[in-house]
């Protein structure tokens, strides 16, 4: 098949973990000759790309209704070109199956979260078949790792620990779309790391749906800590960020290894979902508020500056009045520097979809808005602590949606705090990927402004290897994004050990 200036286009929804399989949807449409749709000219540019990739998710209620909003959109393009191909996958693909091709007959492909891998094949047994391919693998069968990525940052990447989750939340239907927990061995992580950095990479997110029960799969209940000691060994890598942790598993020695780690970054989002323990027992959290809360006071104790961002979850069934007391009151207590708010909406498939006392759309808006209003209030409380401190600022473009307006630069500081910070007349103007340190001037409610340079105050720019990674692309054709890499190979376990040392002699 000639697939020359064929393009393709992957329109991601959902979590970190989606974001990252994007990456890899996009290196593999690449290594099969397609070309991103953003990477052509505006002027020879089409309206739709020929392959339209989908990457859903299934938390949310709204998932379903968006995604067939958009297939719907669709549908007038396909008409028009019937060899455009349009694919959808991801968990809301996991979960419904057959049922997309049933209510979007126009719908050329359809793969689940365990077999990314096969949508190149797919698309090409679905052009040739003339008909819609289905394929929904019920395990993963091999690492996401191994696959070719076509990743979104030059300096900034993700780094994948752990696919699958154990857990059986009553909310939650993840565990039945991504499967148990499967673990990457420690080496096959850091040698992805090291190759990253090598590529300028100075920051890197580990993703796991639930990093501190890394490890316990190969018998190493302490792995997750000792990952992140390994990570600060790397030279070159200035950053080091994870999501998500359970507060269930949580341990002291993670804490201490982010304390004792210079590159392991201050910042922790760990989901609280509710601060009422009869609603913690119902969604089958196995901790309780008072635990959650001693989590926060050692991570603070031992890192003072940390800022710490939560998931919480307004409504769930059977929550009274009281029991929303309680969210109020841990939210209070935390001090969350943000918190990502959600009312629960019914996920067929879950415990918790079946339970009595559901409650009713109104009280849960009343009471999603009020803890809006309490969270903000801590937020804009903790924001205004900092004004007069010195930060440093991960430079980013697109991070600020006013920059253009404010003329303003934007990036993120070590503890994960948006900061918009601006840039001295005649001053050096910092790339994507450089350090700047800044004095915050003002600490509004969802972000910090860093007015000192233009005041006066502080204003110094670092160049890094992540900013020079960044320019090198900016005189290369396409989209600006980094070529893609070829796939980590997976170490996998290892082989039973031959002898070559009488045993007296090992140390």
């Amino acid at each position: 098949m000639n697939t020359a200036m064929k393009t393709y286009d992957v329109r991601t929804h959902g979590c970190q973990m989606n974001v990252h399989d994007s990456e890899r949807l996009s290196g593999l449409l690449e290594t099969a000759g397609y070309v991103e749709l953003a990477s052509v000219p505006k002027d020879r540019r089409p309206d739709t790309a020929d392959v339209v990739v989908f990457n859903t998710c299934a938390v949310r209620e709204n998932a379903a209704n968006k995604l067939y909003g958009n297939l719907g959109q669709l549908r007038p393009a396909k008409l028009a070109n019937p060899d455009m191909q349009i694919a959808v996958g991801g968990c809301l693909a996991q979960k419904d199956r057959s049922t997309i091709v049933e209510k979007a007959p126009w719908v050329d492909v359809v793969f689940g979260t365990h077999n990314i891998g096969s949508l190149p094949a797919l698309l090409d047994r679905a052009r040739h078949n003339k008909e819609a391919e289905v394929e929904i693998l019920e395990s993963l069968e091999t690492f996401p790792s191994t696959l070719p990525t076509r990743r979104d940052s030059a300096y900034s990447g993700w780094v994948s620990i752990s696919v699958g989750c154990n857990n059986t939340c009553t909310f939650c239907i993840v565990p039945a779309l991504r499967g148990k927990e499967k673990d990457r061995r420690p080496g096959e992580i850091l040698a992805e790391v090291k190759a990253l950095v090598a590529q300028g990479v100075v920051e890197i997110t580990l993703l796991g749906q639930n990093v501190n029960t890394y490890g316990v799969e190969f018998g190493d209940r302490l792995a997750f800590g000792k990952l992140l000691r390994a990570c600060g060994e790397i030279e070159g890598l200035e950053r080091v960020r994870f999501t998500s942790p359970h507060p269930a598993a949580f341990t002291d020695d993670v804490i201490t290894a982010m304390a004792e780690t210079p590159n392991v970054m201050p910042s922790l989002h760990m989901p609280l979902q509710s601060g009422s323990d009869k609603v913690l027992k119902d969604m089958r959290r196995s901790y309780r508020s008072s635990k959650f809360l001693r989590i926060i006071d050692a991570v603070r104790e031992q890192i003072p500056d940390a800022a710490i961002t939560t998931d919480i979850i307004v409504g769930f069934p059977g929550e009274t009045e009281e029991d929303f007391q309680g969210t109020l009151d841990v939210v209070r207590a935390s001090r969350f520097s943000s918190a990502f708010t959600f009312q629960y909406s019914i996920r067929p498939g879950t415990p918790a979809a079946e339970m009595d006392d559901q409650v009713p759309k109104a009280v849960v808006q009343e009471r999603f808005e009020r803890l809006i209003a309490v969270q903000e209030e801590v937020s804009w409380a903790e924001n205004r602590t900092l004004e007069g401190r010195e930060v440093e600022v991960l430079v980013a473009p697109g991070e600020g949606r006013k920059d253009a307006e404010t003329q303003r630069m934007s990036g993120r500081a070590r503890d994960n705090r948006l900061v918009h910070f601006a840039v001295p007349e005649g001053a050096e103007i910092p790339r994507p990927g450089d350090m700047v340190t800044v004095e915050v001037t003002y600490g509004a409610p969802h972000h910090l402004v860093a007015d000192s340079g233009v005041n006066g105050g502080q204003y110094a720019v670092r160049r890094t290897r992540g900013g020079d990674a960044w320019e090198a692309l900016q005189d290369t054709p396409g989209s600006g994004r980094p070529a893609v890499s070829l796939g980590i190979p997976q170490i996998g376990k290892p082989p039973a050990a031959t002898a070559t040392t009488p045993a007296c002699a090992v140390s």
